[in-house]
C-alpha cells in the first residue's frame, strides 16, 4: 500500500488538466503573440485559462490575472515589483512565518537600503492585528503576510490585516498558494491588493502561477521584453502549462464547496487519532487552520536519532509521503524557522512534520497511516529512553 499525504509540496496533475495540455501540443501550440490563425488558436487558450482562473478568486477583470511560472515568481514580483516604483528605499512589513519566497526577497530589499519589520506569531503561529498597527510607519509602502502557512497550517486574520495596511496607504500582499482551492477566496470583499497562487497546489501542472493585481494597483515588472502578460511578465507564455492551470482552477471551484468539509474532516480525524501520543505535539492553530493541513513536532527529537526527518524516513519505508516542515527545507537538518519564531525549542524544531490530504486521500488511509505512525514513534521513543538511560 502506497499513501500520499504531502498534498502541500506538490498535487498529482489530474487527467483533466492532462487531456487539456495535450490538446494544446498537438493542435494549439502557436505562439499566441502571432496575429496569424495559430498564433490566435493559443491566444485564445491563455485568455481562458486567464477566465477560469480570475474566477477561482472571483476577479472580475480577467487581465488582473498575470501568469507567471509558479508561486515564488508570483511573491518575488509582488515584493520587488512594488519596491522598484521607488528610487529611494522605503520600509515594508512581512511576518515571522513567511515562505522563503517572501523572507529571502525581503533580506535582498535590505541589501538595497530597504527596511524590513518582521511580525512575530503568538505559539499558534498567528499574527496580532495590533502589532500590525504599531509597525507601520509613515513610509510603510507594502506590507505581504501570508494567508496560509504551508509548515504548520495556520491560517492568519487576513481581512483585518488587510483592512489595517490599507487604511494606512500601503498595499496590501498575501501569499495564497496554500489557500487558494482550498478555501473560498473572493477579491472583491478580501482587502487585499496583491494575491500569489500556484497550479501545482490546485492539481494543474507544475511551472505555472499567477499575481492577481488589483486594477488600481501599479508594478514594475522584474522581466522586460516583448511585454506579454499586459507588459508585467515578458516572454512567450508556457500555454500547454496555462492552460492545465486554467482546467485545474475551474474545477477547484466547482468542487470547493464539497472537497473542503471532507478535508476537514478527515483531518480532524487523523488528530483525533494522534491526540493520545503523548510524544507528538500539534502545532499550529487547531481552529484557524487549512483545511487539508495536521502538523506536529516530536517531543523527544534531538537532531540525530530522532527528528522530523527521521519519521519522514521511516513512513517512506512503510510507503507512505509526508513531509519534515516545510518541502523547500526538507533537505537541511536545521531547526525549522516558523517553529523557532512560535517559540518552540532548537530541538523542538527539530522535530516538526506535515501531513497534508487532498482529493485522493481516504478515511482508511488516515486510519492506515495514524496506525503506522503509532508504531513507528513507539519503537523509536522506546529505542530513546534507552539511549539516554
Amino acid at each position: 500500500m502506497q499513501i500520499y499525504l504531502d498534498y502541500s509540496a506538490t498535487t498529482p496533475t489530474r487527467p483533466e488538466a492532462i487531456a487539456a495540455m495535450q490538446a494544446v501540443l498537438t493542435q494549439q501550440w502557436g505562439n499566441p503573440s502571432s496575429l496569424h490563425e495559430w498564433g490566435q488558436r493559443a491566444a485564445i487558450v491563455v485568455e481562458q485559462a486567464r477566465v477560469q482562473v480570475a474566477d477561482l478568486i472571483n476577479a472580475t477583470h480577467p487581465e488582473s490575472i498575470i501568469f507567471t511560472a509558479g508561486g515564488t515568481e508570483a511573491d518575488n514580483l509582488a515584493i520587488i515589483g512594488v519596491a522598484r516604483l521607488y528610487p529611494v528605499p522605503q520600509h515594508i512589513i512581512i511576518s515571522s512565518v513567511e515562505h522563503s519566497a517572501i523572507s529571502e526577497t525581503a533580506k535582498l530589499l535590505e541589501m538595497w537600503g530597504w527596511e524590513v519589520t518582521s511580525l512575530g506569531v503568538d505559539n499558534q503561529g498567528r499574527i496580532n492585528p495590533l502589532d500590525l498597527k504599531a509597525a507601520l510607519r509613515h513610509n510603510t509602502v507594502l506590507v505581504s503576510i501570508i494567508y496560509g502557512q504551508s509548515e504548520v497550517g495556520t491560517v492568519q486574520p487576513i481581512s483585518e490585516l488587510g483592512n489595517i495596511a490599507r487604511s494606512h496607504g500601503a498595499i496590501f500582499h498575501t501569499d495564497a498558494v496554500q489557500v487558494a482551492g482550498r478555501l473560498p477566496i473572493d477579491v472583491q470583499t478580501l482587502p487585499v491588493d496583491l494575491l500569489s497562487i500556484s497550479s501545482h497546489k490546485i492539481y494543474g501542472p507544475q511551472g505555472a502561477g499567477a499575481l492577481y493585481i488589483r486594477p488600481s494597483v501599479k508594478l514594475k515588472p522584474l522581466l522586460t521584453g516583448g511585454g506579454q502578460e499586459m507588459g508585467m511578465r515578458s516572454g512567450t507564455q508556457a500555454v500547454p502549462i496555462i492552460a492545465g492551470f486554467g482546467v485545474a482552477a475551474e474545477l477547484a471551484a466547482q468542487e470547493l464547496a464539497t472537497e473542503t468539509p471532507r478535508l476537514i474532516d478527515l483531518r480532524d480525524r487523523l488528530f483525533a487519532l494522534l491526540a493520545d501520543v503523548s510524544s507528538l505535539i500539534p502545532t499550529g492553530d487547531r481552529i484557524h487552520r487549512l483545511p487539508h493541513h495536521a502538523s506536529f513536532c516530536l517531543e523527544y527529537a534531538d537532531g540525530e536519532k530522532l527528528s522530523g526527518k527521521t519519521l519522514v524516513r521511516q513512513l517512506n519505508l512503510a510507503g507512505i509521503g509526508i513531509s519534515a516542515g516545510a518541502a523547500c527545507h526538507s533537505g537541511k537538518l536545521s531547526p525549522s524557522p516558523i517553529l523557532l519564531a512560535m517559540g518552540y525549542s532548537q530541538k523542538a524544531a527539530l522535530g516538526g512534520i506535515r501531513i497534508t490530504l487532498g482529493r485522493d486521500t481516504t478515511a482508511a488511509d488516515i486510519d492506515w497511516t495514524a496506525m503506522v505512525l503509532k508504531q513507528i514513534l513507539q519503537r523509536l521513543t522506546a529505542d530513546f529512553t534507552l539511549a539516554t538511560r
